[in-house]
């Protein structure tokens, strides 16, 4: 997925602190919610495509998603993981 060297780089572009790998069943749930269409963005955009994986900011809030191996450190579009504390 990442590559070791480059999560070592990598920093939230909000706090700047670390990054680590979203787990698996939490990437499961929030495209459960995108196919669903239940799940948006920081900045108000409702997700239409599901993601491979995510990088979890240190506080364990939000999420960036991981698009076809390649990171979206937007601060925009990342995803708030309080949303996946609801049924879906």
């Amino acid at each position: 997925m990442i590559d070791a060297k480059l999560l070592q780089i990598l920093r939230c572009p909000q706090d700047h602190s670390s990054l680590t790998p979203a787990e698996q069943d939490v990437v499961e749930r929030i495209n459960r919610g995108i196919a669903d269409k239940k799940v948006t963005t920081v900045g108000g955009q409702l997700l239409e495509k599901p993601f491979d994986g995510g990088l979890v900011r240190e506080a364990g809030d939000l999420l960036y998603a991981i698009v076809d191996g390649i990171p979206v450190m937007l601060p925009d579009e990342a995803i708030e993981l309080s949303q996946i504390g609801k049924d879906w």
